[in-house]
This record gives structure tokens, C-alpha cells and sequence, in this order.
């Protein structure tokens, strides 16, 4: 159901929706733009595993065709697109929005977004991996080549390009990132443009359109059937980015790039490298020769054009690169927003987009990751067997997480709700259950790297809960103290204090600190809280909440969306400048509670679950800077807190 935002986004003048829509070409679908390099390759490899028939190329191609359009024209583009969170797509916008739906039973939500997450990681660092790979092997296709690049040389091309990509990370993309968009179109017109060309090879292969020879194909292989739709999967690999990015964009310039270019370009492509095949097949039978998979998409090309296609490509892909690793800067600020991962330094790159933004711990962890596959897997064939399942596992979850949205948020009734996800539902696990069976292959990779993000999002809320139930036992309700102080005022000092905490109901540990040992009270005092929406975006006048308690206090609210950073000391400003607030910003001192932490087995967790959180905290940013608070204003006051 689409927002008022969206809604406002859909009734845009053509000349915006083209600029917006060229944008979202080069951003949202440089992923899946770029899976014709070794999708088809890979699946038809499985296929010929026992050898070759004309009616195997023609399954697998409609096959890929059918995963094209159930998955990311019906499911996505029709559907999740307008499972929005004002706006905002992705799973943990998804997930924010089914915890609204459901109150106290929230916890469903925020495990389901947890695990996508988690899952999204492992994508993020195969993504690049694959995606740069199998363009640079395309020099092997060069005429008298083959030898010339060999496998050591085309990985050594690929870690060299990696490293390119992530150095420039902290520079912002912003003045390159205007060439996405006409780049990733004049890709798509030549994808297509060699497809069609190649189609009036074997005309035939357009009766892979009818999903006959798809279910065929499925009914008559068995197991290895099973195989072959698990590497058909690699066909919509980066279909999470359509509702990832969709708050850049809006949802109608991602539907007009899709069915105006994308869609048609992938099928024309598509429909080429099976045409092709199919006449290298029949002229292989014909001289008794045995057939051999190649990279089908790159011979799709004449010889003197096929270097300023491979040129193209690796274009392409690292443009597709660039928008996975902007994605995990996106969802990785999200879930330190939502609580899920210790404060990370967030550094913005571009004075005029605050989306741009670079995390340089997020940034060095992905090139580590992505340089080991890189070194482990050696191959873009190696390593596709091991890219489906952290997809197709973010997309199970993207649906359960829709299902709570259209039951609870929508107010579908539950028939209704469950007859509309069932069959998406039934899809993903199908896709999901056939790469289960390449796990051996190298499935594993992202399910472990999963499984350790997970782990940490686990030990972090964990162990920040143990925390804030020792503080919570440790504090006392503000209104009590404040009566107190009333009836037997301190000492008072001039300025203004500002104490931070999480619970703007209990007088804050500092404060109390502040009281027991210097025994002094300031002439203003706030109470300042931070609290992230559900919403990806929180407007300006709702921004502050402030109630007067009595004349020593006052509890200041500040709300952020899931998506913002905070700037604590620039809201303030601008609400005493509103005159809600008695603030001199150049007096005020601003005082945070740090506790130092002591692993205790017999306390909480175990003891080296303890000393994971430890480290997790230590290494977590100062939280001055997370929310922007000069460090010389700051003081600390705290006490041993045991996990």
C-alpha cells in the first residue's frame, strides 16, 4: 500500500521522472543488469552435467524467463514495492514496519529482521566478488587469448579492480556516480541488442517462452533439476535492491526502468544466449563433436567488438559493485539506528545528499571478505554455487515479514492475507531448497557469514539488555528525585547540563554520580533522550518533545528516523532558537554515563560470550560522536556494570 510520500513521488513532472528514472537504472539494477555474465553459463553447465538436448537448452531458458517474471515483476515490482515503510524498502524498513503492526509481538519482526539482515551481508561481499570476476574472464574469450589470461592473472585483475573500488570509498561517489545511470543504459541497449541480434539464429528458441518446457524440464530431471533451478536463481540475484532503494528514487521510476528497459533487455539477452547455444549445439552434433559450456555471453559478441564489450562490463559490474557496498553503509546505519549493532563511525560524503555516507569499519570488513573469496574460490563458476542461498534466504524473510504487514498493517483478513503470500511463499523456499543442495558446493560461505553477523547481533542486543536491566534496577523515577531536590536544594552552579539517557522516566546515572560526588546542581538542566522511529524519516516539527517537569528540570525527547543520524547539540539549537527551550548552546556541558564492564560467568552470559560484548563495546564509536556532541563539552560519569 503506497504512502503519501509515494504518492506524491508517482505525480512527478516527465522531466523529473526520466532524471529520476535514469538514476534508478544505474543504481538499483546494476546487480541484476549484469547476471546474463554467467546466470545462463552456470545453469546450462548443471543441465549438460550428463550431456546436451535442444530441449534442455530451451528448459533452462524458460526457466530463467518464468524466475524473471513470477519473482521480480509479480512479486517485487507489483507487490513488495508497495510494502513500504513511507517510502523505504529493504528488509529492515520492512521489518520497522511490521513492529508497528504488531506492538509488544514486535520481537517476531525484529528477529525476522535480524536474520535478513544478516544474510544481506553475505550477498553484499559475493556480490562484487562474482559480478567483477566474470567480467574480467571475459578476456579469455578474446580471439587467441585463451592462454594468455590465465586463472592466477584474471584473479590478480579482479583483487586489483576490489581494491580500486574500496580505496575510493571515502572520497563519496557523488561525482562519478552521474555517469550510472547512462552507463548502465547504454549496457542494457547492447545486452539487448546482441540478444536480438542472435534470436534469428534459431527462431525457435522463442517457444521457451510457454512454461511448458520450464515444468517439463523440472518433471523429467529430478535432483539435477532441482540443481539447474538453483543455479537458474542467479538471474535475479540483486532483486532486493528494487525495494532497498526505492526511498532514493520513488517506486514509479523503478517501474518505468523496469518494464521500459530492464526487463525487456534481460529477455532479449537471455533469449540471444539460448539461440546461440542451441546452433553451436546442432553444428557440434552434427560433426560428432561433444559439447563444451563457455561463456556464452561474451561469444554472443563479433570478435573485433568483443574487447569494448568486456570493457563495458567491467564497467558494469563495478558500478553494480558500488551500489551493493552503498546498500550495506545503508542497512548497517539502520541497524546501529534500530539497536542491533554497536555505534559505528558514520562519516557523510556529500554536503548536498545525506544518504551518501561512508563506514569505514563496514568498508574494510566487506574488501577482507570479498578479497578471501576472491583468493578461496579462484573461479566465478566456483563461486556461484555459493551466491544463491543468502538471496534466496533474504527473500523467504521479505516475504513472512510482507505477511505481517498485509495482515496486520493492511487489516487484510487472514484467508485473504495467507491466499495472496502462499504463492509467494511456495517460491521462495522452492528457489531456497534448491540451493540448500549446493551448500557442499560452497553454500556455506554466505550461510557462515550470516551466521556470525547474526551471532553479533544476538550478543549486542543481549548483552545491551543485561545493561539496561542493571540500570533500570539501579535508578530512580525522576519525578521522586526532582520532589526531593525541591525540598532540600543542592548547591547550584551557572550553565546549563545536559544529561543523555535511554529512559527520560529515571533520573540518569550521571546525574545521580553528579549529585553524590559533587554534590552541586546547575541552574538549567535537561534530561535529553534519543529515540529512533520506526519511520525511516522523522519530520522537523516533530523532531523535539519537551515537557517541563519543574524548575530544576526538563525532559527533552528527540526523535530520529531509522535512517538519519542525530545531531543532539544542532536540535537543541534550533529549539531554543524556537524559544521552546532556555539554552545558551555555548554554556551547556553535556554529561554521559559510561559504565565499565566486568565478565562474571555465574552473571548473565557466558563467559566468552561476555568478553565478546566487551570488545564490541570498547570498539563501538564514542557515542560524542555518533551524536555529533563536541568532546570538549563532555563529561563521564559511570560505574562497573557486570555481563
Amino acid at each position: 500500500m503506497s504512502s503519501g510520500a509515494n504518492a506524491s513521488k508517482d505525480a512527478m513532472p516527465p522531466k523529473i521522472l526520466l532524471g529520476l528514472t535514469i538514476g534508478a537504472i544505474g543504481v538499483v539494477f546494476g546487480d541484476i543488469g549484469t547476471s546474463p555474465l554467467y546466470a545462463f553459463r552456470e545453469a546450462l553447465g548443471q543441465a549438460a552435467a550428463d550431456g546436451l538436448e535442444a530441449n534442455e537448452i530451451l528448459g533452462v531458458l524458460s526457466l530463467a524467463l518464468w524466475t524473471l517474471f513470477l519473482v521480480v515483476t509479480v512479486k517485487y515490482v507489483l507487490f513488495l514495492m508497495r510494502a513500504n515503510n513511507r517510502g523505504e524498502g529493504g528488509v529492515l524498513a520492512l521489518a520497522a514496519l511490521a513492529r508497528r503492526a504488531l506492538g509488544w509481538r514486535s520481537r517476531t519482526a525484529l528477529v525476522l529482521g535480524a536474520a535478513g539482515a544478516a544474510l544481506f551481508y553475505g550477498d553484499a561481499m559475493i556480490t562484487p566478488a562474482l559480478s567483477v570476476l566474470s567480467a574480467v574472464e571475459g578476456l579469455r574469450t578474446l580471439p587467441g587469448e585463451a592462454q594468455a589470461f590465465n586463472e592466477t592473472q584474471i584473479m590478480l585483475i579482479t583483487i586489483a579492480l576490489m581494491i580500486g573500488l574500496f580505496a575510493i570509498q571515502a572520497r563519496g561517489t557523488a561525482r562519478v556516480s552521474a555517469l550510472f545511470g547512462p552507463v548502465c543504459i547504454l549496457w542494457f541497449v547492447v545486452i539487448g541488442g546482441l540478444g536480438l541480434w542472435h534470436i534469428f539464429d534459431e527462431p525457435g528458441i522463442l517457444r521457451a517462452i510457454y512454461p511448458y518446457y520450464a515444468v517439463a524440464f523440472l518433471f523429467t530431471h529430478g535432483v539435477l533439476g532441482l540443481f539447474v533451478l538453483g543455479a537458474v536463481f542467479l538471474t535475479v540475484t540483486g532483486v532486493e535492491a528494487l525495494t532497498a532503494d526505492m526511498g532514493h528514487f520513488g517506486p514509479r521510476p523503478i517501474r518505468v526502468g523496469w518494464f521500459g528497459l530492464v526487463w525487456p533487455a534481460l529477455i532479449l539477452n537471455y533469449l540471444g544466449q539460448g539461440a546461440y547455444t542451441l546452433n553451436k549445439l546442432e553444428a557440434v552434433t552434427a560433426s560428432g563433436q561433444k559439447f563444451a559450456n563457455a561463456d556464452w555471453f561474451f561469444l554472443l559478441a563479433p570478435d573485433a567488438a568483443r574487447p569494448w564489450l568486456i570493457v563495458l562490463a567491467m564497467l558494469a559490474t563495478i558500478i553494480a559493485s558500488q551500489a551493493v557496498i552503498t546498500g550495506a553503509y545503508s542497512l548497517t546505519q539502520q541497524a546501529v539506528q534500530l539497536g542491533l549493532l554497536p555505534r559505528l563511525r558514520v562519516r557523510n560524503t556529500s554536503a548536498d545528499y545525506a544518504g551518501q555516507i561512508y563506514l569505514p569499519s563496514v568498508n574494510w570488513l566487506l574488501l577482507a571478505g570479498i578479497l578471501v573469496l576472491v583468493i578461496q574460490f579462484r573461479t566465478s563458476s566456483a563461486m556461484a554455487a555459493a551466491y544463491g542461498i543468502a538471496v534466496t534466504g533474504t527473500m523467504v524473510v521479505t516475504t513472512c515479514l510482507a505477511y505481517i504487514v498485509v495482515r496486520h498493517r493492511w487489516r487484510w483478513p487472514r484467508p485473504w492475507a495467507v491466499l495472496l503470500i502462499t504463492p509467494f511463499l511456495t517460491l521462495d523456499l522452492v528457489f531456497f531448497g534448491a540451493n540448500v543442495l549446493r551448500v557442499i558446493e560452497g553454500g556455506w560461505v554466505p550461510l557462515a557469514i550470516a551466521a556470525l553477523i547474526g551471532f553479533t547481533i544476538f550478543t549486542w542486543v543481549r548483552g545491551k539488555s543485561i545493561v539496561r536491566t542493571f540500570e533500570q534496577r539501579q535508578s530512580v523515577p525522576l519525578a521522586d528525585l526532582a520532589a526531593a531536590l525541591s525540598r532540600r536544594p543542592p548547591e547550584r552552579v551557572e550553565g546549563t547540563a545536559i544529561f543523555l539517557t535511554g529512559t527520560p522516566t529515571a533520573a540518569p546515572g550521571a546525574l545521580l554520580h553528579n549529585l553524590k560526588h559533587n554534590k552541586v546542581l546547575h541552574a538549567t538542566n535537561l534530561i535529553a533522550s534519543v529515540k529512533t522511529s520506526d519511520m525511516p524519516y522523522v519530520e522537523a516539527d516533530d523532531r523535539c518533545d519537551i515537557k517541563r517537569l519543574d524548575d530544576n528540570f526538563s525532559v527533552v525527547v528527540l526523535r530520529y528516523g531509522f535512517m538519519e543520524s542525530p545531531d543532539v547539540p544542532h536540535d537543541l539549537a534550533v529549539a531554543a532558537k524556537a524559544g521552546l527551550l532556555e539554552l545558551d548552546p555555548m554554556k551547556a556541558s553535556y554529561f554521559i554515563g559510561r559504565n565499565t564492564l566486568k565478565a562474571d560467568a555465574d552473571v548473565g552470559m557466558p563467559l566468552w560470550q561476555d568478553r565478546i560484548f566487551m570488545f564490541l563495546q570498547r570498539n563501538a564509536s564514542d557515542p560524542t560522536d555518533f551524536l555529533r556532541i563536541p568532546p570538549g563539552k563532555v563529561l563521564e560519569l559511570g560505574e562497573q556494570v557486570t555481563v
